[in-house]
């Protein structure tokens, strides 16, 4: 077994037990396995263990990963932000965007996927604490943002995209990822069916699934430490 096999399954096993924890369905939450920095290699390695869904920040260094495996049946996931001039690389090449805070940026994929392509499954990412260094909608205006999201022809709403804070204990993490979900809620009661709840990392995902997350983004704890280029 790989090191990056025997992590996922220290991460499913993980998962598991955090379900179980909030009395919720072992297969309830989904793994996304982020892979941004780490070659098509490990890509390949996770997924001869069972993984197909991977998270990518860095729009050009995906696009090459996604061309190597092309041939193998994955799930590709933009996580990181996205500027104007990167759309079309995002609406040709990508399966999910967890990233969408600004009806331009949603606009713009819509107009750019390729018609052969099924419409772009898209989360709102919301800026539910107020972190400084975060981006994403403030809640005020997320269901607006939702609405006109939905009404796009080639994009599909699928839910909410939360990056919280470093929260200092399980509790405290518990409160704000609490926010999360009701925002969630409210914006299925307005009429948007949402199924995917996008929140939790290595780190707070134990957290996360306690309150009602629905997909986890794991990267350090499947792959190991990542080694970033010097600026």
């Amino acid at each position: 077994m790989t090191m990056i096999a025997a992590n996922l399954q220290d991460v499913r096993a993980r998962i598991a037990q955090a379900c179980t924890q909030a009395n919720r369905p072992a297969d309830a939450v989904a793994l996304l396995a982020v892979s941004k920095t780490f070659g098509a290699d490990a890509v390949a390695q996770a997924y001869a263990a069972g993984q197909t869904a991977f998270g990518e920040n860095y729009i050009q260094e995906a696009v090459d990963k996604i061309t190597a495996l092309h041939a193998l049946p994955l799930q590709w996931h933009c996580i990181g932000p996205i500027q104007s001039n990167k759309t079309r690389l995002v609406a040709e090449h990508f399966d999910w965007v967890h990233t969408v805070d600004r009806l331009k940026i949603a606009q713009r994929l819509s107009e750019q996927r390729p018609a052969h392509l099924k419409p772009l499954q898209v989360c709102i990412q919301v800026n539910v604490d107020g972190g400084v260094t975060k981006s994403g909608v403030v809640p005020a205006d997320a269901l607006k943002l939702a609405h006109a999201v939905a009404a796009l022809p080639r994009l599909q709403l699928r839910g909410l995209m939360y990056i919280p804070e470093p929260a200092p204990d399980f509790v405290a993490a518990c409160a704000v990822f609490a926010r999360a979900r009701a925002l969630f809620d409210a914006v299925n009661q307005a009429g948007l069916p949402l199924d995917t709840l996008s929140m939790g990392m290595s780190g707070d995902l134990d957290a996360a699934i306690a309150s009602g997350s629905t997909l986890v983004r794991v990267g350090s704890a499947i792959f190991g430490a990542r080694t970033y280029p010097a600026p």
